[in-house]
C-alpha cells in the first residue's frame, strides 16, 4: 500500500474515531505509530523508532520524549504526543526544546493525533523554533501536504533537502494565513491600496464602508473562479458549473464543499453512469447537506450526502420520500448501488 493510501486511511480514522482517542496512549496506538509506519519506519524495531527516549544530558531526571527516530545510528526526529483534546501550544514544546539541543535531531514533531506541528532550528542553530515550519490537520489532508510528508519517509529522508524547503514552508504558511485573514476581514490599509486606482477622491469613512464589502466579495470571486477553472480542466466531460452550482448571494458563500462530499458525488456518478450520462449528474451543495441532482433540477433528486456531522448518512429517493441510510465509510455508498440505479432509471429519459 502506498504512502498516500496509508495516510488517507489515517485521515478517515481520525474523522470517524476521534471521540475515542481521549488519552495519549490511544493517540499513540491509533494514529502516531501507524503514521510512522506509513512513512516506512519499522515501529517494531526499538533501534529505529525509540519509545520513551531519554537523554542523560538534559539535566532533568525522569523526563522522556515519547518517540525518537534513529537513522544511521543518529537521532534524526523527536516526537512528543498529547491527547487529542489538547490545544497544542508552545508550552508543550518544553521537553522537545531541551532534548533538541543535546541530540543530533534536526526535527521535532508535536502532535495530538489530529494536528501535527513540525519544528526545526531556522532562527538559531541547535535551538528549536517556537513556531512550526509545517503544520497540518490529519482530518483534512490535502495533496500538497502529502507531498511534503513524503520527504520525511525513510526512503526519502534527506536533512539538507528538507531544510531547504522548511524556510519556504514556514513563510509561505504565514503569508497564506495573512492573506486568508485579509480576505475575510480586509483592513483599512488593504482596502485603500486595492481601490487606489479604481476610486477617485478622498478615502473617507463612508468610502471605506462602501468598498470593504466589495473588496471582500471580489477576493472570494477570484478564488471561486480559479477553482472552477481547475475543475473545468480536470473534468473533460462536464463543466465546473455543472459540478458545483453555488448561488451568488452572501449566504451561499458560507457553504464549504468538502473532499468527502466530492468523492461521494463521484462515487454516485460512477454507479449510475450506464443509466444516465455523467454530465447530467450534478452536485449542488447546501448548508445542511450536499445534493446530487439529475439535470441540475431540484425536482430530480438522486441522493443527498449528509456529511456535515460526526455520523454520516446518504439520503435515497427510491421511495415516496427521502430515506437516510447511515454509512461509516464512503465505500459503503456502493452498498446502495441498486437503489441509486433504480432512482436514476426514473430520470433516464430527459423531459
Amino acid at each position: 500500500m502506498s504512502v498516500d493510501d496509508q495516510l488517507r486511511i489515517l485521515s478517515e480514522r481520525i474523522k470517524m474515531h476521534s471521540s475515542s482517542m481521549v488519552t495519549e496512549e490511544a493517540v499513540k496506538t491509533a494514529i502516531v505509530l501507524p503514521f510512522l509506519s506509513a512513512l516506512e519506519y519499522d515501529v517494531f524495531n526499538p533501534g529505529e523508532v525509540v519509545p520513551e527516549f531519554c537523554a542523560d544530558a538534559v539535566g532533568k531526571k525522569g523526563e522522556k520524549v515519547d518517540y525518537a527516530i534513529k537513522l544511521d545510528s543518529e537521532i534524526k526526529v523527536l516526537i512528543e504526543c498529547k491527547p487529542i483534546t489538547t490545544n497544542l501550544d508552545k508550552v508543550h514544546l518544553a521537553q522537545l526544546y531541551r532534548y533538541f539541543s543535546v541530540t543530533d535531531a534536526k526535527f521535532a514533531i508535536l502532535t495530538n493525533g489530529r494536528t501535527f506541528h513540525f519544528h526545526t532550528d531556522l532562527v538559531a542553530p541547535n535551538k528549536l523554533d517556537e513556531k512550526p515550519f509545517f503544520s497540518f490537520d490529519l482530518s483534512d489532508l490535502q495533496g500538497q501536504m502529502i507531498a511534503e510528508l513524503k520527504k520525511f519517509a525513510k526512503s526519502e529522508f534527506d536533512v539538507d533537502g528538507i531544510l531547504r524547503t522548511a524556510h519556504r514552508l514556514k513563510y509561505t504558511s504565514a503569508i497564506k494565513k495573512e492573506l486568508s485573514n485579509l480576505m475575510e476581514n480586509p483592513n483599512e490599509e488593504f482596502v485603500r491600496l486595492v481601490i487606489s486606482d479604481v476610486h477617485e477622491g478622498r478615502f473617507t469613512q463612508a468610502v471605506r464602508e462602501e468598498f470593504t464589502p466589495m473588496v471582500k466579495a471580489a477576493f472570494r470571486e477570484i478564488v471561486r473562479e480559479m477553482v472552477q477553472s481547475r475543475l473545468s480542466n480536470a473534468l473533460a466531460d462536464t463543466t465546473a458549473t455543472e459540478l458545483v452550482d453555488v448561488a451568488d448571494d452572501v449566504e451561499a458563500e458560507e457553504i464549504v464543499t468538502t473532499e468527502e462530499e466530492r468523492e461521494g458525488f463521484m462515487i454516485i456518478r460512477a454507479i449510475v453512469r450506464d443509466i444516465v450520462k455523467p454530465a447530467r449528474v450534478v452536485m449542488r451543495d447546501q448548508k445542511s447537506y450536499c445534493g446530487v441532482l439529475i439535470d441540475n433540477n431540484n425536482r430530480k433528486p438522486l441522493a443527498r450526502l449528509h456529511f456535515n456531522r460526526s455520523v454520516k448518512y446518504v439520503g435515497l429517493f427510491d421511495g415516496e420520500k427521502e430515506e437516510r441510510v447511515r454509512i461509516d465509510t464512503l465505500d459503503e455508498i456502493y452498498d446502495q448501488a441498486e437503489r441509486l440505479r433504480a432512482t436514476a432509471r426514473e430520470y433516464a429519459t430527459p423531459n
